[in-house]
């Protein structure tokens, strides 16, 4: 064997992870800025301020959770509920990182710690994708972590300001732009082995936990 042959697949620069980063969230960032501008209007029309609204999607930072929080804050349930809710919609992210854990070799304890703060929906998917291709490293990640989470501050903040002028999203199919990311994002998967048994059994999941049980728990019994 050459010596070129056996010269190991040289390790792509801090630069180039970046780049790729923000590079592969551009396209999510399409779909959920909308998403993101009708939730700072939704927000204000159940009563939030302008500044509980931006606080939730800071600290929270959750589409479907904060969507469920401040829909059930408009019907004056109790707390407790409200915070059960939340957690049933959240509850899927300790899946995802103890699934992600194992790819994070790379990064330090404190590095783990933020990664999970911006562990969404499309981060978890990227991130699986980018460590069985070139491997995961904390540039990467966070490149296109914070890319996102910035974009849906400032999408809330737009929907804060202008939103009242979208008026029902539904006109223009907005409502239907989240639940296509979101089948995009699991397709994505569709070449790994067993897919369609998984696909399957979480389907039959969320739909036995929906009619049994209600909503938000299905998120989280599918998952």
């Amino acid at each position: 064997m050459s010596s070129v042959d056996s010269a190991p697949t040289p390790t792509p620069s801090l630069g180039k992870d970046i780049r790729d980063g923000v590079r592969d969230v551009v396209p999510i960032m399409l779909a959920v800025t909308p998403y993101a501008v009708v939730f700072g209007a939704f927000a204000l029309d159940r009563g939030l301020t302008p500044f509980e609204t931006l606080l939730a999607s800071i600290s929270i930072y959750g589409a479907a959770s904060q969507y469920a929080m401040v829909d059930l804050m408009g019907h004056d349930v109790p707390v407790w509920s409200i915070l059960l809710s939340v957690f049933a919609v959240n509850a899927r992210h300790v899946l995802y990182s103890a699934s992600l854990q194992p790819v994070l070799g790379q990064f330090s304890w404190s590095q783990k710690l933020a990664a999970f703060f911006l562990l969404v929906d499309p981060q978890y998917a990227s991130s699986h994708q980018r460590a069985h291709s070139t491997g995961l490293r904390p540039a990467y990640y966070f490149a296109y972590g914070l890319t996102l989470y910035l974009s849906w501050v400032g999408a809330n903040i737009l929907g804060i300001l202008f939103g009242g002028l979208i008026g029902e999203p539904s006109r223009f199919g907005l409502d239907l732009l989240l639940p296509m990311f979101f089948m995009c994002l699991v397709f994505g998967f569709r070449h790994k082995p067993r897919f369609a048994v998984i696909l399957g059994a979480s389907v039959a999941a969320a739909l036995a936990a929906f009619y049994l049980i209600g909503s938000p728990w299905h998120i989280t019994l599918g998952g």
